[in-house]
């Protein structure tokens, strides 16, 4: 087995979280973000092949660049997808031998875009390249969905490539155009809680995909009945159907396509007004509005287990917590919340207490972490 002190060199990129803007990210729509002061660690070598570990994961993948197999259904796909969509563009002389380790819980909080970013970087560095952070989301996001197949948007990586300490990342996921908006001297202080289910999650194994085809068939119809043009299926978003269209044909929409387009017009919404309370430091306001987009995500897009939403009544029910909501696609893993640092212990005592009574079985597996906001991924040491 590998150890962080077999290595000279390490690459690190954080995890995230996204307050405003979920589940809307592969529509084009708006996002919001913050990168953590957590995230995943790699510990490397340039090699002549690869051998890759994890703390975290069992197994080891041993590859070439030449030869980077099939997909296998491991973690190790993360990294092939990574290879691959690098050497389509540049040419790779040099592979990396070294050892990952994460600093949180798996699920909700883009661990594999982190697990992808860490090892990008790293690979980059050893082969002298320099590519734009533009580049390397388009990198990432390719080996989770062109690889692994997963069809997610560019909300992971570019939280944790763009986002900077102290400012909420504004992303236009349409044309990637992004702000990142300082936080305002009168807002009072928060952290970011996390608190994970004690139970992990794959999106690839989850509804996650079935709900992007829902959103994409939604506004399929939408444009059809309208007389827009629709061209390709693989090629239509929610983001191409003004809000009018929407409003006017709703109602013609099969229950489960309706909930889910009510979602992302609500949610666009939402961003809107999170980002203009952000600005006017209303962080009770900010809050509010991502305890709404919390319910949408239970009610309209119908994702969140019971240990979820559990979690999301207790947030809702304990002072202190300014704003929560599940974090990631909402099947299993965590919820995340902005709180306040003066209540830290009550929140903590309080939102465990009343998760372990309802779920007694995951005493010991639940558990809680307080982050700070972090710059977005660091280049290779």
């Amino acid at each position: 087995m590998l150890k962080p002190t077999d290595f000279s060199l390490k690459s690190f990129c954080p995890h995230r979280v996204c307050p405003l803007g979920a589940h809307v990210d592969h529509q084009h729509g708006l996002i919001t973000g913050f990168a953590l002061d957590r995230g995943i660690t790699f510990y490397y070598e340039p090699s002549e092949a690869f051998r890759l570990e994890s703390l975290n994961f069992p197994g080891r993948m041993d590859f070439t660049i030449p030869h980077v197999p099939a997909r296998r259904g491991d973690w190790g796909d993360y990294l092939r997808g990574a290879v691959r969509s690098l050497a389509a563009r540049y040419e790779l002389k040099r592979g990396v031998t070294g050892l990952f380790e994460g600093s949180l819980p798996v699920g909700g909080l883009s661990s594999s875009a982190a697990l992808i970013i860490s090892f990008l970087t790293a690979l980059c560095k050893a082969n002298d390249l320099v590519i734009s952070p533009r580049e390397l989301i388009a990198v990432a996001y390719e080996a989770e969905t062109a690889y692994v197949g997963v069809q997610v948007g560019i909300l992971d990586q570019s939280c944790e490539v763009y986002a900077r300490r102290g400012k909420l990342l504004y992303l236009v996921t349409r044309d990637e155009s992004y702000d990142l908006i300082p936080k305002p001297p009168k807002m009072p202080p928060f952290e970011i809680a996390v608190f994970f289910s004690g139970i992990e999650r794959s999106l690839a194994g989850s509804a996650f995909n079935m709900r992007v085809d829902e959103l994409k068939a939604a506004a399929y119809a939408l444009k059809g009945w309208s007389g827009m043009e629709y061209g390709n299926f693989a090629d239509t978003r929610l983001r191409d159907v003004p809000v009018e269209v929407y409003r006017e044909y709703r109602d013609r929409l099969p229950a489960n396509w309706r909930k889910r387009a009510d979602h992302y017009y609500s949610e666009f919404d939402r961003v809107q007004k999170g980002v203009e309370a952000w600005r006017a430091g209303d962080l009770n306001r900010f809050g509010e509005l991502v305890f709404e987009s919390g319910a949408s995500s239970i009610y309209q897009y119908e994702t969140g287990s019971d240990e979820l939403k559990r979690i999301y009544d207790l947030m809702r029910e304990t002072p202190g917590v300014y704003g929560g909501r599940f974090s990631g696609a909402g099947f299993k893993g965590c919820c995340m919340a902005l709180t306040d640092p003066a209540a830290r212990a009550e929140i903590a005592a309080r939102i465990t207490a009343g998760y372990v009574k309802t779920f007694p079985h995951l005493k010991g597996k639940f558990s809680v972490h307080f982050c700070q906001t972090a710059d977005g991924a660091l280049l290779a040491e």
